[in-house]
């Protein structure tokens, strides 16, 4: 795997897998259930991604709403692309509410509803409190 997944916390924060992308747990949770879905590939361009990548993300996408849509309720997804500081393609996948949710006694505010998310506003997960947050959302992943 590539730098950009590694950054991410990979193989630690691996949610869910497919032949092209990973699903991680997003460390920095601006939301419940943020994650980076990030391409295999060593691409730095989008459009440099193969065909196949591009067919597959109809796929992943799919398990990610289903998912999240049964982890958090959310009423809006963000797929934000940056690709700023880590170089590779991948999206910060940013599941939107209006309010608050509430996991393991932390709570997750989305302080941008109903404008654009703030990133700068999140929950740092480490050690613990981020391998119970990557299992918790694998389970939604799986069956």
């Amino acid at each position: 795997m590539h730098a950009t997944i590694e950054k991410f916390g990979w193989p630690a924060t691996l949610v869910a897998q497919f032949d092209h992308w990973v699903v991680l747990a997003r460390p920095s949770q601006p939301t419940l259930g943020s994650l980076v879905l990030a391409a295999k590939s060593d691409a730095t361009a989008f459009g440099d991604l193969p065909g196949e990548a591009h067919a597959e993300l109809k796929i992943a996408t799919a398990a990610i709403e289903a998912a999240l849509g049964k982890a958090v309720g959310y009423a809006k997804i963000n797929y934000l692309m940056l690709m700023m500081a880590d170089p590779q393609v991948h999206f910060h996948v940013i599941p939107r509410y209006e309010g608050a949710r509430e996991w393991q006694g932390r709570e997750f505010v989305d302080c941008g509803w109903p404008k654009v998310p703030d990133l700068g506003h999140a929950v740092a997960l480490e050690g613990e409190a981020l391998k119970a947050l990557t299992a918790w959302l694998k389970g939604y992943f799986s069956g």
